[in-house]
């Protein structure tokens, strides 16, 4: 006779030793490394009140991951809401928000993990959001299709997009640029 066996869920902290640095990637990825940090406390905030009610059976890695996506998503709509400041106020096409955001890539001195994170951060959001949560925090297509919107096919083919594009960025980083 065999017992059956019992599942226990670990220690808090050990999911946060064994899956913080895959938290923080979703969050650079999505935030960059200014706003990174903040999103990456505030999941494992979010995740120590929710903890106890997680199945014992849950994939603590993609549940961190998915919270970790939605709160670096909060903090983008929290961002976008805010007001900038500036001394000048710009007339013309540029004012629109056409101009490209500042980047790093192909910068002299710019290091290749910084070049990675620009890269990543200047797709567009649908490719740059199923290439973050399938690479880096290795959720499946269907789950990463949940989180982004439409069909598990058409999140394959965002991140595959992404990849491509990141590619091209990184093996020439001067003919690219962030778009």
């Amino acid at each position: 006779m065999t017992a059956k066996p019992t599942y226990e869920k670990p220690p808090y902290e050990e999911l946060v030793r064994d899956h913080g640095i895959r938290v923080w990637r979703v969050c650079r990825a999505i935030l960059g490394p200014a706003d990174a940090d903040d999103a990456w406390s505030e999941t494992f905030l979010a995740g120590l009140r929710a903890y106890p009610n997680l199945p014992t059976d849950a994939d603590h890695g993609a549940w961190l991951a998915t919270i970790a996506y939605r709160k670096a998503i909060d903090a983008v709509r929290a961002r976008q809401r805010r007001a900038t400041p500036t001394a000048d106020i710009e007339t013309g096409p540029h004012s629109a928000g056409l101009q490209p955001a500042e980047s790093t890539l192909g910068r002299p001195g710019a290091g290749p993990d910084e070049d990675l994170v620009d890269a990543v951060r200047s797709l567009p959001d649908k490719q740059r959001l199923a290439v973050t949560l399938h690479y880096l925090a290795d959720l499946p297509y269907a789950q990463v299709a949940a989180e982004v919107g439409g069909t598990p096919d058409a999140a394959r083919r965002a991140a595959s997009d992404g990849l491509r594009t990141l590619r091209k960025r990184l093996a020439n980083p001067t003919s690219g640029g962030p778009r």
